[in-house]
């Protein structure tokens, strides 16, 4: 069984200064991960890079860049600790502006590039766009999705798409999405949908996932998830047939970070056979 963390579980240790990428590597080494799952803001020199990029750009990583790529992928070789998803922020495929879309769109480019790079097995870019997704803007996100599937296949990534915002917060968006878009993964995520109607997106989304975020928020003093019910999903995606990384991306109202995932790491393997 494959575990891993998504790295934005521990953005506050990040924006306190302690934690980088390579404790990253270290400390899910550590809660007996397998694989590593980092969020793009854990990457700090490409995200100034990003801010640069603009519509008729490059988008191409320069050699510092690289090098700074190379010494994570050398550390994680080191730690034996292989990439599974890299889930990128502000490189989203719709955007009204035509130049914003361009200028996503080479945030992509470098990102796959980045992918390519560590190993990574998968990329997790949004959707973007308004909830409701008109065909206009499905015409438009399903264009993005399928040239980026394309530039991703050869280096063996999945582009995923996630229950985040914007449209994919109901499951019917998301369904659409992943059957309009050959070759489109799809990242479970336990929480991110509109409350109401979280109960019917899990069962109706569980059988597409090709990768998760089980998310946990409360824990009570028996180390049990108090605020929301996790077990339900996990066993949607077994009777489902699930086969992919158990990632999570704990995110605990209060106390520590580092505790909550471990937490987490241990909610799991009680509930999904060895």
């Amino acid at each position: 069984m494959d575990i891993s963390i998504c790295s934005y579980s521990f953005h506050r240790l990040l924006a306190a200064g302690k934690q980088d990428i390579f404790q990253f590597i270290t400390d899910c080494k550590a809660l007996g991960c397998t694989l590593l799952d980092p969020w793009n803001v854990h990457l700090p020199k490409i995200g100034e890079g990003d801010k640069a990029v603009v519509a008729g750009g490059s988008g191409v990583l320069t050699s510092e860049e690289r090098d700074y790529v190379a010494g994570i992928r050398e550390a994680a070789d080191k730690a034996g600790m292989p990439f599974g998803c890299i889930a990128v922020d502000g490189a989203h495929i719709y955007e009204a502006d035509p130049a914003a879309r361009e200028a996503n769109r080479l945030r992509a480019y470098r990102w796959l590039e980045i992918a390519e790079q560590l190993g990574a097995r998968q990329m997790r870019i949004d959707a973007g766009g308004p909830e409701d997704m008109p065909s206009d803007v499905l015409a438009i996100i399903k264009d993005g999705y399928l040239d980026l599937i394309a530039r991703g296949k050869p280096a063996g990534i999945e582009i995923i798409v996630e229950n985040h915002w914007g449209p994919t917060m109901t499951p019917d968006n998301v369904i659409r999405l992943l059957e309009t878009v050959p070759g489109l993964g799809y990242l479970f995520d336990t929480q991110n949908w509109k409350p109401e109607v979280r109960d019917e997106a899990r069962r109706k989304c569980a059988k597409y996932a090709t990768a998760t975020h089980i998310k946990t928020l409360t824990w009570d003093d028996q180390g049990n998830e108090a605020g929301e019910d996790v077990e339900t999903p996990i066993r949607l995606l077994l009777e489902s047939g699930y086969q992919g990384c158990w990632g999570i991306e704990s995110c605990p109202v209060a106390g520590d970070e580092y505790e909550a995932a471990a937490r987490t790491v241990a909610l799991i393997k009680r509930n999904v056979p060895a």
